[in-house]
């Protein structure tokens, strides 16, 4: 599917960066006649965590019985990853189908132009229209209150936690940011779900949600989970609890993340979930760049964590995963990003750092990376090119240690090698085209 018309169309877009405001895409709604309108649709909102509860909460849709899409961002491999039918990516007929008819209601929007994520907010909607979708789960891309994807009433909102990133755009206060997010749910939405949050960012919600009448469930308090730092876990909500369940997750976090999915997919069934049906589910569910662990002579975890609070995740995450060892790990950053702060989580749970620069023109340079880890006592070296800072750190980790690749999905995507195209005639069997 690289390089086809839609694609390149959706590339070119990115000229036009980045303007928020809802009325180029309610415009387009309004043109492709409001395609998923009706839909029970999920929103899910928040620092970290949202791609991983967006397509959680859709495979336990899926397993239950509901043809659902999911629609997260950004992607790894490439634009259909953004938008599924069933854990199945877009197919390439059906993102052109979509794309061709988006492309056309574009002159009749304001401005006559539309940024490149409302062009691929507006693919999304149009294709689950056309699918027939009995759910959609739908992950905002920045904020919520502005953000494109704030064209649905959303019967479910999840706010996955709430941190502070993207400063300059969503207000310098947890909460300034947490309205930003929460900005998405209607006043006096009951079924507001809310991860497991800490002290100081629950104290910036609650206010927010009691002015606006809104209420729900919290991981922690309605929505209980219990592990240990190892399998099986169970997930106790209002409804009842799964009993133990054998789900093939690391860290708390993520475990956090399926807690906060039960409680979104329950609200749309209405319901208590089942066990096998959930297990099943996430067995089954694709989650590139987030924990991603690819088994080898080094072991090798890739992981996103391009925030602070993500990579205070990762890092809490790590031993689980890797026992006592250490990971030699290959780093990379966008300019935009807490390089101090990710560096501050990393350090301590790592030996080593290969520190390169990711193939896009927001990476910052690595040089200033490997400023920032050497202060903190990292042993490091800047290596030319992802895949030369990947070969090296495999290398220095040698066969039975461990790799790490993380900072950025921009620098995942330079190195991802497994094939995008498996399942290719399923895709298109499951979209229609």
């Amino acid at each position: 599917m690289a390089g086809s018309p839609a694609e390149q169309w959706i590339e070119g877009l990115d000229l036009f960066g980045m303007r928020f405001g809802l009325e180029r895409m309610q415009a387009l709604m309004q043109a492709l006649g409001q395609p998923v309108r009706g839909v029970p649709a999920v929103h899910v909102v928040g620092t970290n965590g949202k791609s991983s509860v967006a397509r959680m909460t859709a495979a336990i849709l899926t397993a239950h019985g509901m043809r659902t899409g999911a629609y997260v961002s950004p992607h790894v491999l490439g634009w259909n990853e953004r938008i599924a039918l069933d854990g199945v990516p877009i197919s390439p007929g059906a993102l052109a189908h979509a794309a061709a008819r988006v492309q056309a209601a574009v002159p009749g929007v304001p401005e006559g132009q539309i940024t490149q994520f409302e062009a691929l907010t507006a693919v999304a909607f149009d294709a689950f229209g056309t699918a027939g979708a009995e759910a959609i789960v739908v992950e905002a891309g920045l904020g919520g209150r502005l953000d494109a994807t704030n064209v649905i009433d959303a019967d479910v909102v999840a706010l996955t936690g709430v941190d502070l990133d993207h400063t300059d755009l969503l207000g310098e206060t947890l909460g300034e940011i947490a309205a930003e997010k929460l900005a998405v749910a209607r006043d006096g939405l009951d079924a507001v779900l809310v991860g497991a949050l800490g002290d100081e960012s629950w104290a910036a919600v609650a206010p927010i949600m009691r002015r606006r009448g809104l209420s729900g469930w919290r991981v922690g308090q309605e929505i209980v989970v219990e592990s240990g730092n190892r399998l099986p876990m169970s997930i106790s909500t209002p409804n009842g609890s799964t009993g133990d369940m054998d789900v093939p997750l690391h860290g708390d976090w993520q475990r956090g993340n399926l807690a906060l999915a039960v409680g979104a997919a329950e609200r749309v069934l209405g319901g208590a979930v089942d066990r096998a049906r959930v297990e099943r589910a996430i067995a089954d569910m694709h989650n590139p760049g987030r924990l991603q662990i690819i088994a080898g002579a080094p072991v090798i975890v890739m992981d996103g964590a391009h925030n602070p609070a993500g990579a205070r995740a990762l890092a809490q995450s790590l031993p689980e995963i890797l026992g006592d060892a250490k990971p030699v790990a290959v780093i990379g950053m966008m300019a935009d990003k807490d390089c101090a702060g990710i560096c501050d989580a990393l350090a301590p749970a790592i030996s080593a750092a290969r520190v390169t620069r990711a193939s896009s023109g927001r990476a910052i340079r690595p040089e200033f990376i490997a400023r920032m880890l050497d202060m903190r006592g990292v042993p490091v070296e800047v290596v030319p090119g992802p895949a030369r800072a990947l070969e090296r750190a495999c290398a220095d980790a040698g066969p039975d240690g461990a790799v790490l690749v993380a900072g950025s999905l921009h620098l995942l995507a330079d190195l991802a090698t497994l094939a995008a195209a498996s399942g290719q005639n399923h895709a298109e069997e499951m979209w229609g085209r």
